[in-house]
């Protein structure tokens, strides 16, 4: 669906996107993440084309884009982060209005927005002064405007900056929904906890490179070289960490009283067999599970510093 290739920014001596390379498939919620200057924000402008690279190219579907060109602009619903809405329009002229410059015929434009607005959850506010809605509202028929020429790709730039927790949660239930309609959607975003929810694959940027990008779990595998997996036990411990030390990919880091502590790179299944392995030779668990690897983490360990 989308293909950024060895893209380019310099403004002068600084280089704000570096060489950077990314494929994003058809259907796939993809996540950019970064601190502030990163060149997240300025990927997506060139991808948008409202800025011109320096180098490199973006193609969508089958469409080159380049910047201004209009067949590239169909092919895009944007979403940015400081949204511009007409505060002296109501929610349908809003829809109206966007509908016209897209030269939609007003019969498809009325339809369309009656469909949308149930989609943002907004129906009821049809006939409501753009002004006197919420932010997160706001938010909320910015998408639905977005949306209004369907578009092949959905970019959403910082979607919930500034939102109250409802309306983040409002807002990522939505695109989740977005998601399981077939749509393919980028996003920006600085809450990790939120794309790790709702993403199927991220891209981690750094100083205006492109450091890592997979799939979610992929990536985790790659960077931890699997999960500490706990295993305990009131008795057979013995043997248990002589089973475990025998298996392939399984390295016992700890060994307590009641407790043992491996690393192991096993899917579900497999670690799965291994429990059942250990219950056969006779020993008594109690519990097992394991440590679950979070983004901010994995963030932290690939780019050196904190979340901005």
């Amino acid at each position: 669906m989308l293909t950024i290739y060895d893209l380019t920014k310099k403004y002068g001596t600084f280089t704000a996107v570096n060489h950077l390379s990314l494929h994003i498939p058809e259907g796939d919620l993809f996540g950019f993440v970064g601190p502030n200057g990163a060149g997240k924000t300025t990927t997506i402008r060139i991808v948008c084309g409202l800025l011109k690279a320096s180098g490199g190219f973006v193609q969508i579907g089958n469409t080159n884009a380049r910047m201004g060109s209009k067949e590239m602009k169909r092919q895009i619903g944007y979403v940015p982060d400081f949204f511009g809405v007409y505060d002296n329009l109501k929610v349908y002229e809003y829809m109206e209005f966007y509908g016209s410059m897209y030269g939609m015929w007003p019969r498809d434009i009325a339809r369309l927005t009656d469909d949308l607005l149930a989609l943002v959850n907004l129906s009821d506010k049809r006939d409501f002064y753009v002004d006197t809605l919420s932010r997160g509202m706001k938010q909320r028929l910015c998408v639905a405007r977005a949306l209004l020429h369907n578009p092949k790709l959905l970019i959403l730039d910082e979607p919930s900056s500034g939102l109250d927790p409802r309306a983040r949660v409002e807002m990522k239930e939505l695109l989740k929904n977005l998601h399981s309609m077939g749509k393919t959607i980028v996003i920006s975003s600085h809450i990790l906890s939120e794309l790790s929810e709702m993403c199927t694959s991220i891209g981690i940027m750094n100083r205006g490179q492109l450091i890592m990008a997979g799939r979610i779990e992929d990536i985790m595998q790659q960077v931890t070289g699997g999960r500490r997996l706990h295993i305990q036990a009131v008795s057979g411990m013995d043997t248990a960490v002589r089973l475990l030390m025998e298996q392939a990919g399984v390295v016992v880091e700890s060994v307590r009283e009641n407790e043992v502590i491996i690393t192991n790179n096993s899917t579900d299944e497999q670690t799965s067999t291994l429990i059942g392995q250990l219950i056969q030779q006779g020993v008594v668990l109690t519990g097992f599970y394991r440590e679950e690897g979070s983004l901010e983490s994995l963030f932290m360990q690939l780019t050196g510093g904190g979340v901005q």
